[in-house]
């Protein structure tokens, strides 16, 4: 990943350097297990534990050599650490020190992105609450619908976020499975009490069923719950570009002194910062796919997986963690223009109140389409420059079934909004992610 979209906690699990200190772990882990069965001296498990260290670059040297980055990794700890070297790897095959290793960087993954969608749903919370009673048009079809409030629909964001970050914990639950469990899963070297004990000194659980690698089922169903992720949060942002539109411009991203919107056009403050929300959610959908593609295997286990887990992995991990922190960094500076949403709710003339007379009517024991008539007729003269609610207060239908004071309920904003905070309650009432 670019460092550009890259974040320090994420760095912290994804570097080089930091996988390969997590191979290490893995290893003397299972240098542990041997002890503890007998296997190894204790002064060799003393020897391993103190001397185990590595330099990239001298695992850059002897790949060269063995072509094999878990292959080259070993010899270096080998080097270091003198004649008890060569218990480490002992009875293990790669992939019982990459995929296990790979466990706890997803289970550690997983709780940075729960800890930065958290952060977003306090900044939308807080933006819910402020905005629950701010009237504004809500659209269908980019067409005016029925008025709602900015913090209705505010709410519907952050119920969308608990559903992802419940999906999160899921994938937290289901990714800290590791395997020692040899070349193709039989515990041919490796009994399961063994690899249970090493595996628990990781915070790890053994995998019940692998192969000479852990299913893959589990990884794409993570990498299909970041790409959900992406989207809900891409909905948010293609809301936000919508809103900020010149025409519309009930909302701005936050605009710094001196920052440049256009090189040719002085006057412009683009939401670039949602755009780069939605371009970067179309990549954590790409890379799902991907990984759907790697469920499948030639027997045991091929080498179809390694390459592109490299990239999807990392990549999908840092994509996701950096729209939560910029959606929550777009949101926090959101500027939210009441008056502007004021204005465009009524440029209709009372138009989007067209349901209520319908209603009104049929309460009235007018048939469904003969209210849909009377209401579609004056929605009409609307259409045509008329003020629609001087339209219905004349209209003789209207006139025979409902008195001027019914007439101005039908046309009440009040009446009409008086269920927004439900929702925000409900979204809150709900059962939360711990």
């Amino acid at each position: 990943m670019i460092d550009r979209y890259t974040t320090p906690a994420m760095n912290h699990i994804w570097s080089r350097q930091d996988k390969y200190e997590l191979w290490k772990e893995v290893e003397i882990a299972i240098c542990m297990g041997w002890a503890e069965a007998g296997v190894i001296p204790q002064s060799d498990l003393e020897e391993i534990c103190a001397k185990s260290k590595f330099t990239l670059e001298r695992c850059d040297e002897l790949e060269l050599e063995t072509r094999h980055d878990l292959v080259a990794f070993v010899r270096c700890l080998e080097e270091n650490v003198g004649a008890a070297g060569r218990w480490i790897h002992y009875g293990v095959t790669s992939y019982d020190v990459i995929d296990t290793a790979l466990a706890m960087m997803l289970r550690d993954s997983c709780d940075v992105l729960i800890a930065s969608a958290s952060e977003l749903r306090k900044v939308i919370n807080d933006l819910a609450e402020k905005h629950i009673n701010t009237p504004e048009i809500g659209r269908t079809h980019g067409i005016h619908a029925e008025p709602i409030t900015f913090g209705f629909k505010v709410s519907n964001w952050m119920a969308e976020l608990d559903r992802n970050i419940v999906r999160l914990r899921t994938c937290r639950a289901e990714l800290r499975y590791g395997k020692i469990s040899g070349a193709v899963g039989i515990h041919a070297v490796v009994d399961p009490p063994m690899e249970k004990s090493v595996l628990a000194k990781l915070d790890l659980e053994a995998e019940p069923a692998s192969t000479q690698i852990i299913n893959r089922d589990k990884h794409a169903n993570f990498l299909n719950t970041l790409a959900l992720l992406g989207a809900g949060l891409e909905r948010i942002a293609t809301e936000l570009r919508n809103l900020q539109r010149t025409e519309i411009l009930e909302v701005q991203e936050a605009f710094a002194a001196g920052q440049t919107g256009s090189s040719a056009m002085p006057h412009k403050r683009n939401p670039w910062n949602s755009e780069t929300v939605c371009g970067l959610a179309r990549l954590l959908r790409g890379n799902a796919h991907a990984m759907l593609e790697s469920v499948a295997t030639w027997h045991e286990r091929d080498l179809t997986n390694s390459s592109l887990e490299r990239i999807i992995f990392p990549d999908s991990c840092h994509l996701a963690d950096f729209m939560l922190n910029r959606m929550t960094r777009i949101l926090s500076g959101l500027g939210v223009f009441e008056d502007t949403m004021s204005a465009n709710l009524r440029k209709m003339g009372d138009l989007v109140f067209s349901e209520h007379l319908m209603v009104a009517l049929v309460g009235k024991g007018l048939s469904r389409a003969s209210a849909y008539k009377v209401a579609q007729r004056n929605a009409a003269k609307a259409w045509e420059g008329h003020d629609f609610k001087t339209s219905v207060a004349e209209d003789e239908d209207v006139l025979a079934n409902l008195s001027t004071e019914e007439v101005e309920h039908i046309f009440s904003l009040e009446h009409h909004l008086r269920n927004a905070r439900f929702t925000l309650d409900a979204v809150r009432q709900a059962e939360l992610p711990h």
